[in-house]
């Protein structure tokens, strides 16, 4: 398999990722034993929960160095020196320093990660386009009205920041709707072999109310991802307001809205038409309202 690139935005330079636990993934589903492992691996909570557990203990404070190791990782915007975090999660769901992450104008970045588009989505069709079978329908349950969607993929790999916020102004007039799944990798080498992720594993899909209509923030649980926690409370959030966390894992944070109410910056346009993901950070602008 080709090496994993994409576009770091505030370079433009296209990058190769650097993947924590490159090769278990690569045994996981690019081999034969591997795949045959799935129902076990990724099938249930119970592998996923067990790791997670394994980094609550202060015995994982050791595999934080290995983290901090990987470029990208940088520890020196945690809110707290490193060795004041009582365990890998711990540091895994740290907050920043004050201004870590400025809040741009427009519609902003709600995850740090890697973004690509999928303009003028049917609900009805395969999402993702590429070798996928279930629709963005199914990625809702059944609960996305018919017609046209873009859709932001924000997808976090386990350098990143992990917690996510609001991209704008808004109002949440109902809890998450939460929908048990499997927990397969979100990395584009499982995408490869299991492209109904998105629509697979666990997620918390939650409807937002704001000035260009309605908008759904859809958080997807991930191999080694225990527990998506939603910190936030109350009905009504302002642009940049943190919304919840992931625990340890690769996830994604999927922003839908109706197809042409939002007008998504050039260059992400550009890189997603040539299959390229870019890197964004939390609080940076994506797009504008039509207006």
């Amino acid at each position: 398999m080709q090496p994993i690139e994409y576009i770091d935005r505030a370079t433009g330079e296209k990058v190769v990722e650097s993947v924590m636990g490159d090769k278990a993934l690569r045994f996981a589903y690019e081999t034969l034993l591997g795949r045959t492992l799935w129902p076990v691996l990724f099938g249930s909570k119970r592998i996923s929960a067990l790791m997670g557990s394994c980094y609550d203990s202060p015995r994982s404070r050791k595999d934080i160095a290995k983290l901090t190791s990987i470029p990208g990782c940088n520890a020196d915007e945690a809110e707290k020196p490193i060795a004041e975090y009582d365990s890998f999660n711990d540091f895994f769901t740290r907050r920043l320093k004050p201004g870590a992450r400025p809040v741009g104008d427009g519609i902003v970045s709600p995850a740090d990660g890697r973004l690509m588009l999928y303009l003028s989505a049917d609900a009805e069709r395969p999402f993702p386009l590429k070798g996928a079978t279930r629709s963005l329908r199914a990625v809702f349950d059944g609960d996305a009205p018919a017609g046209l969607y873009d859709i932001a993929v924000v997808r976090l790999a386990p350098v990143d920041y992990h917690r996510f916020h609001f991209p704008c102004n808004c109002r949440t007039p109902e809890p998450p709707r939460v929908l048990p799944g499997k927990y397969h990798s979100v990395n584009p080498i499982a995408l490869l072999r299991y492209p109904d992720v998105y629509a697979d594993n666990e997620r918390q899909i939650v409807a937002c109310d704001a000035e260009f209509g309605r908008f759904w923030l859809v958080d997807v649980g991930a191999f080694g991802v225990g527990t998506i926690v939603q910190t936030y409370s109350g009905g009504a959030h302002a642009k940049g307001d943190e919304k919840g966390y992931f625990k340890f894992g690769g996830s994604t944070v999927m922003l839908v809205a109706r197809a042409g109410a939002l007008t998504f910056d050039a260059d992400l346009v550009r890189n997603s038409a040539a299959g390229l993901e870019t890197r964004v950070r939390c609080g940076e602008r994506i797009a504008a309202m039509k207006g």
